[in-house]
């Protein structure tokens, strides 16, 4: 099976070339390679390579930077989609879609299904909606919208590798204790993707890390898993903070859980939990 991959330069990316299965032919593209907002590029792609399976893992990411730039996040987020969704019905392909847990407004208490109305709060969240809806509109079951949250790796900037600096460099951070979700190493989503991309499950399948975290319990967890693995050198106070006490341009969902249970039903059984994960990506960064 041939496919191919868009955003090859991001965490996920990175991870889907690295974790290929057998008989997968992988073609990666990263923005350099493949501009998803032009059309023609994207069509002219398409119809070199003839692949049975688009990912696309190109996005628009920068949550606060979106609100003063959204011509530019619809660009990529929702045109870009629908550009390779008209190129994927042009040639029969099968596309699946990369998309976030921002698309809930975190109003409530009870973790997210894919049914689940969704109600985004920002402009981030606005045009990584509109992509799955231009997606969904233009291939109907020859596509698939994989959610996911909270992303991190070895690769790139993430809030692992930002709070490993800090705890480093500061005597005390403060981090925000009041939204909940689920960090997700990126590794494992991978994983997830070549099982959804390789047996064209279509509709909407929500996937993480099992468990739930605040970003504080995250940021206390990341300490104490540095410490015990020599990454730090000593242990400094974190600090829990609200949402109101850290203002940023973009409102988030205060609870982002997304339930997975029909996902992990799917691929054969649940994700490890995250703080697991968490261990395994901070042994593979520490060269253990």
């Amino acid at each position: 099976m041939k496919i191919l991959l868009t955003g090859a330069a991001g965490q996920l990316g990175w991870e889907l070339q690295r974790s290929v299965p057998p008989g997968i032919t992988l073609v990666a593209m990263d923005a350099a390679g493949l501009d998803i907002t032009d059309a023609a590029a994207v069509s002219a792609m398409v119809a070199a390579e003839q692949p049975q399976v688009i990912i696309n893992a190109a996005a628009y990411t920068a949550v606060d930077k979106a609100e003063s730039e959204p011509e530019r996040a619809r660009l990529v987020n929702a045109q870009g989609a629908a550009n390779l969704a008209e190129a994927t019905r042009a040639h029969g392909a099968f596309l699946v879609q990369l998309s976030t847990d921002f698309v809930f407004d975190g109003a409530s208490s009870r973790p997210y299904g894919p049914a689940n109305l969704p109600k985004p709060l920002g402009v981030y969240g606005s045009t990584k909606l509109a992509g799955e809806v231009a997606v969904r509109e233009r291939l109907g079951e020859r596509c698939a919208v994989v959610r996911t949250a909270w992303l991190y790796s070895s690769h790139r900037h993430n809030f692992v590798k930002t709070m490993l600096r800090l705890l480093t460099e500061r005597e005390e951070v403060r981090v925000v204790a009041d939204q909940v979700g689920t960090p997700t190493w990126a590794h494992g989503l991978a994983g997830a993707v070549w099982q959804i991309a390789g047996r064209t499950m279509p509709g909407i399948h929500h996937w993480t890390d099992a468990g739930v975290a605040s970003w504080y319990d995250f940021a206390v967890a990341i300490q104490e898993e540095a410490l015990g693995l020599g990454l730090l050198e000593r242990a400094i106070p974190i600090v829990p903070i609200t949402t109101a006490d850290y203002p940023t341009p973009a409102r988030r969902p205060s609870y982002s859980v997304l339930d997975k249970s029909a996902t992990w039903m799917l691929l054969g059984g649940p994700a490890p939990h995250w703080r697991v994960q968490l261990r395994r990506m901070l042994k593979e960064l520490g060269g253990h």
